[in-house]
């Protein structure tokens, strides 16, 4: 049996089970810098301290994905959140399920980031690894240190199809200047 998921677009209510939405809309901002910046503080809520875990940034070189994308498998990193920014304005996609033993394939969702935005997956939630629609880099904060933080599922029997068309109906995104 083949299982077909069609990504909808990201929102911080309907993402909020897996994680944060990474955006500036709906924040106040403080200004700073004498007024040439404007800060957007508490984002997302970014938890590496399981087994005295530490924070780290890194950068992910991704490489495009083609569509339809078949999925065998899921990961979880069940001692730390992970989160993913584009370094220049992209549309990415993530494929989630969540926490528990196994990946419920029922609950399974997709999503649209839209450029200017980014998720940061709560500790425990199943997602397949970056989906980028173009060759491109990201931000990746998460944790580094001891314990078993990298949990695989491979699907063996299950056929799991991701379809994405170009071009979907977008968010405004976030990030501006405006008062």
């Amino acid at each position: 049996m083949e299982t077909v998921i069609k990504p909808v677009a990201i929102t911080r209510d309907n993402f909020a089970k897996y994680g944060d939405l990474i955006c500036s809309n709906d924040v106040q901002p403080i200004d700073i810098n004498a007024g040439y910046a404007k800060r957007f503080d508490n984002l997302a809520n970014v938890n590496t301290s399981l087994n005295d875990g530490k924070t780290i940034i890194s950068i992910f070189s991704a490489l495009k994905r083609s569509f339809p994308m078949k999925i065998d498998m899921m990961e979880k990193h069940p001692l730390g959140s992970q989160a993913f920014m584009p370094m220049k304005e992209t549309t990415f996609l993530c494929f989630v399920a969540p926490s528990g033993d196994l990946p419920d394939i029922n609950k399974i969702q997709s999503f649209i980031i839209p450029p200017k935005m980014g998720i940061n997956y709560k500790p425990g939630i199943w997602h397949f690894p970056l989906i980028s629609t173009e060759d491109t880099s990201f931000l990746v904060v998460d944790r580094k240190g001891n314990g078993e933080n990298l949990i695989i599922h491979k699907f063996n029997k299950e056929k799991i199809i991701l379809e994405y068309k170009k071009n979907p109906p977008q968010l405004s995104s976030g990030f501006n200047f405006k008062d």
